[in-house]
């Protein structure tokens, strides 16, 4: 009996740390981070539009201030998956991202508190959103 309950003892020890990281990673690649959509073409004109009028500001500005008022008006969510289509549509972008969503992690603080805020985490840019949100405590 001893040796029964070590052996499914070391089975699980083995089996259930595969299935919880296979499980994670399955979940995060059924989320659709790249999709492409016809919203993704008005957010990318909208842009360029804002951009002409504006005159000095960058792109990369002008998408912050955008996702920044998405966040107030949504949720850091809504912002952290238009960003990441905003880069995949528009890869000039992709070298602004960590600054961007620091930004939405340090407003999502200002919004929803540190504990909270990191409940939005994904991994947009890498880490950039929670070391925003570790920065805005």
């Amino acid at each position: 009996m001893n040796q029964a309950a070590r052996r499914i003892g070391r089975t699980l020890a083995f089996v259930l740390p595969v299935v919880l990281v296979l499980s994670g990673t399955l979940a995060v690649a059924t989320v659709p981070w790249t999709e492409s959509s016809q919203h993704d073409s008005q957010l990318l004109a909208s842009a360029e539009k804002a951009s002409s009028k504006a005159g000095s500001r960058a792109p990369q500005d002008i998408l912050r201030d955008r996702l920044l008022t998405e966040l107030q008006q949504k949720d850091p969510a809504a912002a952290l998956t238009e960003l990441q289509r905003a880069t995949t549509a528009r890869p000039s972008l992709a070298k602004h991202c960590v600054g961007i969503a620091r930004s939405l992690g340090r407003a999502a603080v200002a919004k929803y508190g540190p504990v909270q805020a990191q409940k939005f985490s994904r991994p947009v840019c890498d880490t950039a959103f929670a070391s925003g949100v570790a920065a805005g405590q």
